[in-house]
């Protein structure tokens, strides 16, 4: 069912080489260890590899017949509709452009909806990373404040209705089934279908306009320029870090990625932005120049710090002030492990900065509470303690590098089982090298739910060139699970990343293991 192999050289001794330094430390009591001895006898998972067994290539599913509006009355009903649109998330080479991304049509589906986007008040996020963060704690401390809150995001993890949730609560059944119902009734009148995104993200749009919510936080789904939120006329417009992912739509550079994400930027909207190289900030100001937007680059418009810390309460963690007209905040904890978090709190801050001057006034000792709150599903989560698993939806080598860090800093164990599986038009390579910083075995897989997953033999061939660390191959998500559990102890720890669709069927698997 498995296949196991392995250099010869001592495991832990790459370990030592690879592993980040700022590995955070166990419990005083244990003494640190050593460089392996020659006797030292191998894991259980090194002394019993599976013979493998030939990885077998998830069939096309055929495609759902799709029910009228008319016909739409059960979630079964509902999921048959969207899943029979064109979904450009699983499809493995999109074309990218204004003849597949129309904003004009979700303008015109929405119009057949009574424009509900234009009935909500909002806040638009875009950027390679850091978006779902940067949301999560926007509507945690606008929560906080006693504000009804909707949130958009994408993709979802188990459950399709996580994608609309109001106050943190996923958008009801009925609610969903209701909504999908007129979405497909709105687009029988269009005279040609939605996509996928574009239907879902009109249910989220109707929902909130339904519920009267007093703001909503909104994520990009790729790009922003011709993304299908980006019908909105925000309160303030958010752009997180740049990097390199979804090059062959985006752009080769980070600068062409940059303008695409800016394509968000609306004429008299603010619009903020984290500092980065010039190159992307000149872009940035240009993009925001051209559209007619008020820019603030968060580090030297706004005055901004961060430092790593650690405190008996909180443990490593980092701590972040910052300066503006109206706001002085002072050591403010960031909710999030990883210093690149400070980052997205740094804007999510200056976003309830500029919100105050729509009325969104948040007292202090909320606004701290609120962002304490913060919980993001799918990122550095800590599903089991025993054994230790963590997910993270890591899915580009910026972000794979920023985990391998955090869990270095923040997470203390022995040693690391990494369940790995990746979209094959990532910067694979890459994302490859990053996990060999961290993990001392992988174990690559696939998720079944996406065409665009990576083969698992393809993955260990790459690593096999790279590292000379055991490796496996599991068939699916959860004989990955199963394999990784089976060859861990108490001390060690199982990291389950590489792409969203892997950590989803990772977690489904988990809930109904239990």
């Amino acid at each position: 069912m498995a296949k196991a192999t392995s250099s010869g050289a001592s495991r832990t001794v790459s370990k030592t080489v690879s592993r980040p330094a700022t590995r955070a430390k166990a419990a005083p009591a244990k003494p640190a260890r050593k460089p392996a001895a020659p006797e030292r006898k191998p894991a259980a998972a090194e002394r019993k590899p599976v013979a493998a067994a030939p990885v077998v290539e998830p069939k096309p599913a055929a495609a759902p017949a799709c029910p009228k509006s008319a016909e739409i009355t059960t979630i079964n009903a509902a999921m048959r509709f969207l899943l029979a649109r064109p979904d450009f998330e699983r499809q493995r080479a999109p074309q990218y452009g204004e003849h597949t991304f129309k904003l004009d049509r979700m303008q015109r589906l929405l119009g057949n909806l009574g424009n509900p986007h234009q009935k909500v008040k909002t806040v638009h996020v875009a950027g390679t990373n850091g978006k779902g963060s940067t949301v999560s704690m926007v509507a945690s401390m606008l929560r906080a404040g006693g504000y009804t809150v909707g949130v958009y995001t994408s993709p979802h993890l188990v459950d399709i209705r996580e994608r609309v949730q109001i106050d943190g609560q996923p958008i009801g059944k009925n609610d969903f089934v209701e909504a999908v119902k007129r979405v497909a009734k709105a687009a029988e009148k269009l005279g040609e279908q939605p996509t996928f995104f574009e239907a879902i993200t009109a249910v989220g749009f109707l929902h909130f306009a339904a519920e009267a919510v007093d703001i909503a936080v909104i994520e990009v789904g790729l790009g922003g320029r011709l993304d299908s939120t980006n019908v909105i006329t925000p309160l303030v417009s958010i752009v997180t870090s740049i990097d390199l992912d979804h090059t062959k739509l985006l752009g080769a550079t980070k600068a062409q990625i940059a303008r695409e994400k800016a394509g968000i930027f609306k004429k008299g909207v603010p619009a903020l932005f984290f500092e980065q190289s010039p190159e992307v900030d000149d872009v940035m100001r240009d993009a925001a120049q051209k559209a007619g937007a008020d820019l603030r680059i968060v580090n030297k418009d706004i005055e901004f710090s961060s430092r790593f810390c650690v405190t008996p309460d909180l443990g490593p963690h980092t701590r972040v002030c910052m300066y503006t007209k109206t706001t002085r905040l002072e050591h403010v904890p960031v909710p999030l492990p990883g210093e690149h978090q400070a980052a997205n709190c740094g804007l999510a801050l200056a976003a309830i900065d500029i919100l105050k001057g729509f009325g969104f006034d948040i007292p202090e000792e909320n606004l701290t509470a609120g962002l304490a709150s913060t919980k993001v599903p799918g990122r550095m989560e800590l599903v089991s303690h025993r054994p230790r698993i963590l997910c993270d939806g890591a899915h580009n080598p910026a972000a794979m590098g920023a985990l391998m860090r955090c869990v270095g800093a923040h997470v203390p164990y022995d040693s690391m089982v990494c369940v790995f599986g990746c979209c094959a038009d990532k910067d694979v390579g890459e994302m490859i090298d990053k996990v060999n910083l961290g993990a001392d075995k992988v174990i690559f897989t696939r998720a079944s739910a996406t065409p665009r997953a990576a083969d698992p033999e393809d993955l260990q061939k790459m690593f096999q060139e790279r590292s000379g660390k055991m490796s496996q191959i599991a068939r699916t998500v959860p004989e990955a699970v199963e394999m990784a559990v089976r060859g861990v102890s108490r001390e060690d720890l199982v990291c389950i990343t590489g792409s969203f669709y892997v950590v989803g069927e990772a977690l489904k698997y988990l809930s109904e293991r239990k």
